[in-house]
C-alpha cells in the first residue's frame, strides 16, 4: 500500500511524539513517587507526558486538514467520530456508575488510550461500511 504524502508527514510527527510520550511517562515515573504531594515540581514533570498526548491530537488534526482525497477524510472523520462517541459513552456510563455505587474509580488518564482504541472500532466500522459509503448509501 502505498501512503499518500499527508500520512507519510502524519507517521513522521507520530513516530516522534510516540517516543516522546514514552519517555516522558517513563521519566515521571522515576522522578515522581507514588501518592506525592502536588509540590510546582511534581506537577510539572507529571504534566510533560500531556505535552505529547496534545502533540498526538494537533498531528490527527493537522493530518485530516492536510488530507487531499475526500473520501479518505471522510473515512477518518468517521473513524474518529466513532471513537468519541464510544469513549463519551463509555465514560458517562462509568462515571454514573461511580455516582450511584462503589465501583472502582478509573483515572481520567485512560480517556485518551480508550479513545485511541475507539479508532480501531471506527477503522472496523469503516470496514464493515466500505461498500455502503463508496456506493453513496
Amino acid at each position: 500500500m502505498t501512503m499518500n504524502p499527508a500520512q507519510r508527514r502524519y507517521i513522521g510527527r507520530m513516530i516522534p511524539l510516540s517516543i516522546a510520550y514514552g519517555l516522558a511517562v517513563f521519566a515521571a515515573s522515576a522522578i515522581i513517587p507514588d501518592d506525592a504531594a502536588a509540590t510546582p515540581m511534581t506537577v510539572v514533570v507529571a504534566l510533560v507526558p500531556a505535552l505529547a498526548v496534545t502533540g498526538f491530537i494537533w498531528a490527527m488534526g493537522s493530518y485530516l486538514a492536510e488530507l487531499a482525497d475526500e473520501y479518505v477524510r471522510l473515512l477518518e472523520v468517521r473513524k474518529a467520530l466513532v471513537a468519541t462517541g464510544l469513549t463519551l459513552a463509555l465514560a458517562s456510563g462509568w462515571g454514573i456508575l461511580e455516582l450511584f455505587t462503589d465501583i472502582p474509580r478509573v483515572p481520567l488518564f485512560f480517556v485518551f488510550p480508550v479513545w485511541c482504541l475507539g479508532l480501531a472500532v471506527g477503522s472496523l466500522v469503516n470496514w464493515m461500511t466500505m461498500g455502503e459509503t463508496k456506493a453513496g448509501a
